[in-house]
């Protein structure tokens, strides 16, 4: 778990990277950081603007330093998201930035049809994935729109380009994960750690 302060390093490393990449195509891992720091994590940076998604890129699993993962991933969010074009310096000043830390992904084990029962909105972060495809979506998602538990395996399968039911299939993997984030209140505001509201609907 990060202390607030290593959250708020945390954005602080997202925004500077990528406003010195938009600058000058800079990309930096700045020395002296935490010790976390320096852990295997998994992160995603999540930008906004006006409220909207503008950008949301990461690494799942913990494949990196945490500092690296979150360079890349800002750069990444704010360049490199194919839903959205390029952010530009500008732009910039006006995007809120998110970052969301991971827990090691585990496997869901069990009979299909009780899989909902394990899933715990507020709390999980799932990641669906069959053959070649994979989709992820934060547990953030599911408070945000009101998922269930069953509402959020779909929405899952869907961001991997499977089925809607593909969680029901014994061939398909699904992982769930936590997650600390840490979010800016406006555009280069004050740091928060945000708290989901946890539902335990069956």
């Amino acid at each position: 778990m990060l202390s607030l302060e290593e959250g708020k390093a945390a954005v602080k490393l997202a925004r500077d990277a990528l406003a010195a990449y938009l600058q000058s195509r800079q990309k930096n891992v700045p020395e002296g950081l935490a010790p976390v720091f320096e852990e295997r994590r998994g992160v995603f940076v999540t930008l906004h603007l006006n409220g909207e998604l503008r950008g949301c890129i990461g690494y799942p699993q913990p494949v990196m330093p945490l500092a690296r993962a979150i360079v890349d991933s800002a750069i990444h969010a704010g360049t490199g998201d194919p839903r959205f074009p390029p952010v530009t310096a500008e732009e910039l000043k006006r995007i809120d930035i998110e970052v969301t830390i991971l827990t090691p992904p585990e496997r869901l084990e069990g009979d299909r049809m009780k899989l909902p029962q394990a899933v715990k909105i507020g709390k999980h972060g799932l990641i669906v994935s069959k053959g070649m495809l994979s989709g992820l979506l934060l547990p953030q998602v599911a408070t945000e729109w009101n998922f269930d538990p069953e509402d959020f395996l779909c929405q899952t399968c869907l961001k991997a380009g499977l089925p809607v039911d593909a969680w029901l299939d014994p061939q398909t993997e699904v992982q769930c994960f936590e997650a600390q984030i840490f979010s800016e209140e406006g555009p280069g505001g004050p740091v928060v750690q945000r708290e989901l509201q946890q539902c335990g609907c069956e």
